[in-house]
């Protein structure tokens, strides 16, 4: 089973946020790749059975290099059907636009007719962080690749 961990990175926190979830995907026995970006084409999407895309909020919305990456998933429109998805960001303020942010990434995740893994406690649309990751983030994204990993692999 493999997850790829996509992310877009300015100040260092969204890719610490990535790191852990990525860390967690693999002690849960599936394979992670981290990837940033800039550094991803549309269709590594296609190679991989889950997609985790982590971005900092700018304005109340994901990052462009984010959005550009989903914009260019349009040519792979359908083939990403049944796909495992999640999202998680970062912000420098409470009510900075997280959930928005996250959001965002759900909702073009979902028109790929993906399967989005939320969660019941916690940070129920994905993990957040307010400026550097606490110790409350770190568990939430260690949870979401627990809960990510082992949804993959019921699936599979």
């Amino acid at each position: 089973s493999k997850v790829l961990v996509i992310y877009y990175s300015r100040g260092g926190n969204t890719k610490k946020m990535a790191e852990l979830i990525a860390d967690s995907i693999t002690k849960e026995g599936a394979d992670a790749e981290l990837k940033k970006v800039q550094d991803t084409k549309p269709q590594d999407l296609l190679e991989a059975d889950a997609i985790i895309f982590g971005s900092p909020t700018y304005y109340g919305t994901m990052a462009a290099e984010i959005k550009q990456l989903l914009d260019d998933s349009v040519k792979f429109h359908g083939k990403l059907d049944g796909k495992i998805g999640a999202a998680f960001s970062s912000s420098a303020n409470i009510a900075g636009g997280n959930e928005t942010t996250i959001l965002g990434i759900l909702d073009a995740m979902l028109i790929h007719g993906m399967i989005i893994q939320g969660d019941h406690v916690g940070d129920h649309y994905g993990p957040v962080a307010i400026g550097a990751p606490d110790s409350r983030t770190t568990k939430e994204c260690v949870r979401l690749g627990q809960r990510v990993a082992e949804l993959v692999k019921k699936l599979k």
